[in-house]
């Protein structure tokens, strides 16, 4: 887990993505449980009622779901879905408006495409 909550979006979305990522980075795997609203309140030291905020979010996107009595546990398939999302929201994001931005100041698909494949970071 995050050491540290940032300040630039709301906390219950934090722990959301947070879930997330360690889903994606398979710390967290299919059927296995997440830490209670109770760790992540004390952890974290904020209200549970945040905490679980964060958590029924992904409930309600099909990632989590609860066993009655033990708690919530990665829901089968939820790395695809969450990568799957997670590339629709990228497109969105930063494809069309790099492109956009590239098209404004003269840079042609295939300059964009050059400067994607020598970047430092590919």
């Amino acid at each position: 887990m995050v050491e540290n909550l940032g300040e630039e979006k709301s906390i219950y979305l934090q722990i959301s993505e947070m879930i997330e990522d360690e889903i994606l980075r398979d710390i967290l795997k299919e059927e296995e449980q997440v830490p209670s609203t109770t760790e992540l309140s004390k952890f974290y030291k904020i209200n549970p009622a945040t905490a679980a905020k964060g958590i029924n979010l992904l409930v309600d996107k099909g990632i989590l779901y609860k066993k009655r009595g033990i708690g919530m546990f990665v829901q089968e398939g939820a790395k695809s879905a969450i990568q799957k999302s997670r590339q629709e929201s990228f497109y969105e994001t930063y494809v069309t408006k790099i492109v956009r931005e590239a098209k404004l100041i003269g840079i042609s698909k295939e300059e964009l495409a050059k400067m994607i494949k020598d970047s430092k970071e590919a």
